[in-house]
């Protein structure tokens, strides 16, 4: 539907979720100008856009393709979908009614599911029982997040709803899918959907499932051919932008669900080693194997009302990472972290203890202090030669470490529950070579990695030539049991990890900091303050005293 350029102007407030993601760099400027007050230079900027030829989403109905789409008249199947994401670019995975400063990696992905007309937005995600295998905050990335949810199909065999009320109603389901009038073709990922720039520009910048429609009939033998199903991955590819790449599906059974169903979640946090010492960090990481207590290495949110906090860790380890060296002298490692579930920013709090780890500012048995939380049950010395850990109890005070280099790596599934696919592979599972092969997932990401190489060549330019005039500090880390290398009074920099650091000129270590409350008083405090107001407000709301 084109939108009218000059309803712009006529935005006051925040108030409604704003789609700033599908402006282009034009309309932005002018909408910034308006917010600033200079609304005479901004109407003179749109008048200008509007007479250059209508931005992106400004495309002909012709092109939108705006007939009547009845999604009651076509099968669905359920899936899971295996996508992956930069971080950098939104503000988290998880859709927010609120508006946010970036988009989120469910919006843009369901908005492009709904161009697509791969989903029915009638009953919103809710209604094609949308289930993510794990959140992820801002600015954290992800290489194989998994979705699972209901999609329309090109299949035989499927039930509608409109066959379940009457089946002489219902078109065929043997009609394939692009030769009616109404359904789009999705088999040529070259085709225009009028929509490309629009999501393209994006790149500059716990419920139980339900189903919409009824499973197929058992007395139905349903195609699995690979080739005569929707083209999912090249037809979303097609719009979304380069930051979010659709990289397999799987069909799943009825009871599927992306998050229950995942037996492991695999993080990776990537860091380089200049000043750290990784061996240290190596002894910190192991001892997180096995479950734990982790309530003093993650966030604590009294609004989830958390009382247990045990997880278990499958695998915790540091590792080389293999780059091209350019004659730096710090390594690139990664921080390898595999368990079955994790707590609210957890990856990112064991992350910051290894850097003070990594630095000689504290000892790798820090790692096993915080996780002896239970008074009744204490842990012994977790090596021979080290003192007995103290219990705490309650979490001490730091700060967690930087999102960028973390990555939700790989959820794992058993084998029976998923079966990827993409949409080059026949049944026998080999490589068909296509006109549109040429543009598939790995020869975009790969662009999108020589890009990267070519910044960061750059950069390091950039660097070169700045020390010509400039001296670099003195590194003090790793700096030792007694953190003698640091000269009194100097201000030196903690890592953080994301080339990111906290500047102090006295380091105070963990266990003398001051504590956090204990999680029953905040999950009280929480319950009598906020959360008594919000179920104030829902009673208010249910008894139709909300506001309109």
């Amino acid at each position: 539907m084109r939108r009218g350029v000059h309803s712009l102007l006529r935005r006051k407030t925040m108030s409604k979720a704003q789609h700033y993601d599908v402006y282009t760099k034009d309309e932005l400027i002018a909408r910034i100008l308006e917010l600033e007050g200079s609304r005479k230079e901004a109407k003179t900027k749109l008048k200008n856009i509007q007479s250059k030829g209508k931005g992106p989403h400004t495309t002909p109905a012709s092109k939108m393709g705006n007939k009547a789409f009845n999604f009651s008249a076509h099968p669905t199947r359920k899936i899971a979908l295996k996508f992956s994401y930069d971080g950098t670019f939104f503000n988290g995975l998880e859709f927010q009614r609120d508006p946010t400063p970036l988009p989120t990696v469910e919006e843009v992905l369901w908005r492009a599911l709904l161009h697509t007309r791969l989903v029915d937005p009638a009953g919103g995600m809710e209604g094609v029982g949308w289930e993510k295998c794990g959140r992820t905050d801002c600015g954290v990335s992800a290489a194989g997040q998994v979705v699972s949810f209901r999609i329309r199909s090109a299949l035989r065999g499927l039930q509608t709803p409109a066959s379940i009320i009457s089946s002489s109603q219902a078109p065929s389901s043997e009609v394939r899918e692009g030769t009616t009038a109404e359904a789009p073709s999705l088999d040529d990922e070259h085709e225009s959907t009028g929509l490309e720039n629009v999501f393209g520009a994006l790149s500059t910048w716990d419920e139980p499932p339900t189903n919409t429609v009824l499973p197929p009939a058992n007395n139905i033998r349903m195609s699995s051919d690979n080739n005569d199903e929707l083209k999912y991955v090249s037809s979303l590819n097609n719009i979304l932008p380069p930051s979010i790449r659709v990289l397999a599906w799987s069909p799943v059974s009825e009871d599927f669900s992306a998050r229950y169903n995942c037996r492991y979640r695999h993080y990776k946090y990537f860091f380089l080693s200049r000043g750290l010492n990784t061996k240290a960090m190596c002894d910190g990481a192991e001892r997180l194997v096995g479950e734990h207590d982790f309530r003093n290495l993650h966030k604590l949110d009294p609004a989830k009302q958390l009382t247990t906090f045990r997880r278990r860790i499958l695998r915790a380890e540091i590792n080389p990472v293999d780059i091209t060296d350019r004659g730096s002298p710090s390594q690139m490692y990664v921080f390898d972290l595999v368990g079955t579930a994790f707590l609210y920013n957890q990856v990112r709090h064991i992350m910051a203890i290894l850097f003070l780890i990594g630095a000689g500012l504290e000892e790798p048995s820090i790692m096993t202090t915080l996780l002896n939380t239970d008074p009744d049950n204490p842990y012994p010395s977790y090596r021979l030669g080290e003192p007995v850990p103290s219990v705490v109890t309650t979490k001490p005070i730091y700060q967690m470490a930087d999102a960028l280099p973390l990555v939700l790596w790989d959820t794992g599934f058993a084998s029976g529950d998923v079966s990827w696919r993409t949409d080059y592979k026949d049944a026998e599972g080999s490589t068909k070579i296509t006109k549109s092969f040429a543009k598939n997932v790995c020869t975009q990401l790969r662009a999108v990695h020589e890009r990267s190489l070519t910044h960061a060549a750059l950069h390091e330019h950039f660097f070169k030539a700045a020390t010509q005039y400039h001296d670099m500090p003195p590194e003090f880390f790793p700096t030792g049991p007694d953190r003698s290398a640091i000269p009194k009074g100097v201000v030196f920099g903690v890592p953080l990890g994301g080339a990111q650091q906290k500047d102090t000129a006295l380091y105070v270590p963990i266990l003398e900091r001051q504590r956090l409350d204990a999680v029953e008083v905040s999950n009280e405090r929480w319950r009598r303050g906020k959360g008594a107001r919000r179920a104030a407000r829902d009673v208010d709301e249910a008894a139709g005293g909300g506001e309109e």
